[in-house]
């Protein structure tokens, strides 16, 4: 495990970005469907089960929307341009409702490997997040939420949900201040 955490801000100061201040007993787990993961809540769960107050949120971010679904192809008929783009909303939703129902039991089983380690459930929150870039998407997360620590995993398994490559540790630790990276092998 790696452990990164800017010496120049205090982990109680507010987030330059969102102006929002942190706490370090507020976490966020970025999980995947992988066996770094595994290792990962489980030393986590155990590290903290018994620190009152922690509480940890588990994040998984949906694959990126197809480019098919991004925008439609146009047209100069004003009425038509917007039946289009009624259309491509509806069509964006649906996919977005079939990612979360195929998604979402990645959220329950981390919820339960954490569990299995004796930390508090109700102290767990589920969320998704909708990708258009990995890094992006985990940074306005921490910055939105007030988390103190994000915890990811760094592998290469090919059949992993996402890759945490090391470009994105290092993205992620330039990214940050004020935040404790945890990252786990």
């Amino acid at each position: 495990m790696t452990t990164i955490a800017s010496r120049d801000q205090s982990l109680f100061a507010p987030d330059p970005i969102s102006n929002r201040s942190v706490s370090p007993k507020n976490l966020l787990i970025a999980v995947d469907d992988s066996n770094a993961t595994t290792r990962a809540l489980h030393y986590v769960g155990t590290l903290l089960r018994e620190t009152p107050a922690v509480t940890i949120t588990l994040f998984h971010v949906l694959n990126p929307m197809p480019r098919e679904l991004m925008e439609h192809g146009g047209s100069e008929n004003p009425d038509m341009e917007h039946q289009l783009g009624e259309q491509l909303r509806k069509d964006q939703q649906e996919w977005m409702r079939g990612e979360e129902t195929l998604e979402y039991p990645i959220l329950e089983r981390a919820r339960e490997r954490l569990s299995e380690t004796g930390f508090p459930t109700d102290r767990v929150v589920l969320k998704l997040g909708y990708a258009g870039d990995l890094v992006d998407t985990i940074l306005d997360e921490v910055r939105a939420g007030g988390y103190g620590t994000l915890v990811i995993t760094k592998h290469g398994h090919p059949n992993a949900a996402h890759l945490f490559s090391s470009n994105i540790a290092e993205r992620l630790s330039r990214e940050l201040s004020g935040i404790a990276l945890w990252i786990m092998e």
